[in-house]
């Protein structure tokens, strides 16, 4: 990096069980926000989490806070990534178990419904909401399972952005959020995950997965409002990196 490139640099802000980050401030060349699974088929009427039945109110809960954080972190500068989860058209990455699963509950992946077929790559329901939907040039991750680093490039591409610390937003908080938290945190990468910015088809396990990531000193991060971080993107300071 030329010592010249200019980066904004933001504070270490409340957070729990520590302040994020642990080694002091952030800057906007090592930190990525990663929005996981903001689509149709999770949050939008007609999709997989409606056609099973859950309540949508609490899925949808964090997507106007994201909004205004995606907004903030554009203009601070750090990379944005998008996760989708979904299938080819021919189910040939779709394990047997996840495809039953599915329809013992009424929601078979790849049936037919409202949205087109269901968390099947190129659908309506798919496609991430137009709230939170990624512009030119940020980074979009398209995930066969839970977990955004399983079976995808996501590794590898923030390596080479050179991202060293995370900020999750997204849905649900306790299977794709936590799930891909938890493989980031033992990559190395120091996490931390916006409370008001995600949410799950059960309020306890929203609470719960919330209250596992601040045990043992912060086991898998640390978790903050958005809040917190908006203010401290409000006070990045630009300066010359080398």
């Amino acid at each position: 990096m030329n010592s010249t490139t200019p980066d904004n640099v933001a504070p270490q802000l409340d957070a729990r069980p520590y302040a994020w980050p642990y080694d002091g401030e952030f800057s906007a060349k090592s930190t990525a926000l990663i929005l996981i699974d903001w689509q149709v088929d999770f949050c939008g009427p007609g999709g997989y989490v409606d056609r099973m039945g859950y309540d949508l109110s609490l899925t949808r809960k964090g997507l106007e806070p994201t909004k205004n954080v995606l907004e903030a972190f554009r203009s601070f500068g750090g990379t944005v990534v998008h996760t989708r989860e979904g299938h080819r058209p021919d189910l040939v990455d779709c394990p047997p178990n996840k495809l039953w699963r599915s329809q013992q509950i009424g929601a078979g992946i790849g049936d037919p419904g409202p949205t087109g077929r269901i968390l099947v790559r190129g659908e309506p329901g798919w496609e991430i909401v137009p709230e939170v939907a990624p512009i030119d040039g940020e980074i979009i991750i398209d995930k066969p399972g839970k977990g955004a680093f399983y079976a995808t490039d996501l590794d590898l591409v923030l390596r080479l952005a050179g991202i060293t610390h995370v900020v999750f937003t997204g849905i649900t908080t306790d299977v794709c959020v936590h799930t891909t938290m938890r493989d980031a945190n033992d990559r190395g990468y120091e996490c931390l995950l916006l409370s008001d910015c995600t949410g799950a088809t059960d309020v306890g396990n929203y609470e719960a997965a919330l209250k596992m990531v601040t045990m043992q000193g912060g086991v898998f991060g640390s978790i903050a409002p958005s809040e917190a971080f908006l203010n401290a993107l409000s006070q990045a300071k630009t300066s010359v990196t080398s």
